[in-house]
């Protein structure tokens, strides 16, 4: 009996991960073992594997994973793609790369994080972003999301995306302000083939001209989310709270709806970058920020889930899934010493217009990203196996726990581990990775989850969560019946 691997499958393995079988069509690995791997490595359509020299253990399982459509049998003469055999990237696994392919804008924002009215960080050349995309494609990074500053601008776009796709990396998500999202871009990816996300930023009706610097701004935005709608790209939104906004928040989810929007995640504006150069103030205090969470997730359900939300870290629904909701800030309790400090940094990492590798795009604007290396300079394969970003995206949630003495007595500290590190900073004015997450502090001790969590049971009783699920933080919340 010859088997033989199925086309959309790849046999692939990591530093510390060394064996997995990829799906090209979700570039999703899963990580198997060595002995399936042994198993796999035998479906090239050239080995009888009912042989007495083949070890009973792999024989009686060829069957089994042919019967779930990895492999099938095949007569002589079948092989394999060379692309299909084993590799082994000599790098830690990294899911995606959030990359800032430039630090330059069309746009005035007053609350840009990495100055790109000025270009502060500048951009990387062609020659060097060539460079990159091959080192990507030498670590085994599967998937990126292009943004900036305005990736747009870049007159060389349409050569990256072509770079990207001949190193067979697929692009996920455009993140654009909408100004250059045209007809001609559109069509042009389609010949391509691809349809990525354009996530696109609004800041609400009669808000968003103010927020981006630009006379028409919102007029643009709207005409690119009917663009994309009508020539079949999916959208989402990005939407900056602030004083002068916080109350339109319901409105804005309505027009997003209306223009053809699929999802929207808010944020307060962070006093940093331009924000805090022309002192517009701290933004949305953190209490004030929850009770328009909690007064709009009523309004959501009235409104018929029109879209899927992500209110921060405290709140998330999805329409296509009415029966659950979720609140971000919360991990199922699990060994502290096991868990990295930042799940989401451990998968995607992000590449500043400079080319650091930051665990996340918030530090871009934070002076403390001089720590973390060039890639460049460095080159990425050294970045993710041996620098001071790994060290950081290795780190367990128990080192944010040990450094901060609040922490050792809270009894909800095995469901926030510590919280998100970028709000952390920005707690601590940005000088201390490892300082508390203000915000999930908030969320628990000041009683938001709970409020939820009963919110939830009276407006949606069918509805479930993980933290609902969880007795042991509705007995510390007191949430239950």
């Amino acid at each position: 009996m010859r088997y033989i691997l199925d086309r959309c499958f790849r046999l692939r393995g990591w530093e510390l991960l060394p064996f997995a079988l990829l799906d090209m069509d979700s570039r999703q690995p899963v990580f198997i073992t060595e002995t399936e791997m042994e198993a796999l490595k035998l479906c090239n359509g050239k080995i009888e594997t009912d042989l007495p020299v083949i070890p009973q253990e792999i024989r009686e399982m060829l069957p089994k994973i042919a019967k779930k459509g990895i492999i099938h049998p095949c007569s002589a003469g079948e092989t394999i793609d060379p692309k299909q055999e084993y590799k082994k990237y000599p790098a830690r696994y990294i899911k995606t790369a959030h990359w800032s392919i430039t630090g330059r804008c069309n746009y005035r924002c007053r609350h840009c994080y990495m100055s790109a009215p000025e270009g502060k960080y500048g951009e990387l050349s062609h020659d060097t972003i060539m460079k990159m995309i091959d080192e990507l494609a030498e670590c085994g990074v599967m998937n990126v999301s292009l943004t900036g500053g305005e990736p747009l601008v870049r007159s060389d776009f349409l050569e990256i995306v072509d770079a990207l796709l001949e190193k067979e990396i697929r692009i996920i998500t455009i993140y654009s302000n909408g100004a250059l999202v045209k007809k001609e871009l559109l069509r042009e990816l389609d010949k391509r083939g691809i349809h990525p996300e354009f996530n696109m930023s609004y800041d609400g009706p009669g808000w968003h001209d103010w927020l981006r610097g630009v006379p028409g701004a919102e007029e643009s935005v709207d005409k690119a989310f009917l663009l994309c709608k009508e020539m079949g790209f999916p959208t989402g939104a990005e939407l900056c709270l602030h004083e002068k906004n916080k109350h339109a928040l319901r409105e804005s989810i309505l027009h997003l709806k209306d223009v053809g929007c699929r999802s929207l995640k808010t944020n307060p504006v962070s006093d940093v970058g331009e924000w805090q150069k022309t002192g517009l103030g701290e933004g949305v205090p953190i209490k004030e920020l929850f009770q328009i969470y909690l007064d709009y997730i009523p309004q959501y359900y009235e409104d018929g889930m029109p879209l899927t939300i992500m209110l921060g870290g405290f709140f998330r629904a999805d329409p296509d899934d009415p029966e659950r909701y979720d609140i971000p800030l919360y991990h199922y309790p699990l060994d502290p010493s096991k868990c990295c400090v930042c799940n989401h940094a451990r998968m995607v990492m992000y590449i500043s217009p400079e080319g650091r590798a930051l665990p996340c795009m918030s530090l871009s604007g934070m002076d403390i990203q001089q720590e973390f290396p060039l890639i460049p300079k460095t080159g990425l394969t050294k970045c993710i196996t041996d620098s001071r970003y790994m060290e950081f995206i290795n780190t367990r949630a128990d080192k944010v726990l040990e450094h901060n003495p609040e922490c050792a007595e809270c009894p909800y500290r095995s469901w926030c581990l510590g919280g998100c590190r970028a709000s952390g900073l920005s707690g601590c004015m940005q000088k201390d990775l490892l300082y508390r997450d203000p915000a999930c502090c908030e969320l628990y001790k000041e009683g938001w989850a709970a409020k939820i969590i009963k919110t939830m049971k009276k407006i949606r009783p069918e509805a479930k969560s993980a933290a609902l699920c969880d007795e042991g933080l509705m007995k510390e919340l007191g949430a239950q019946d």
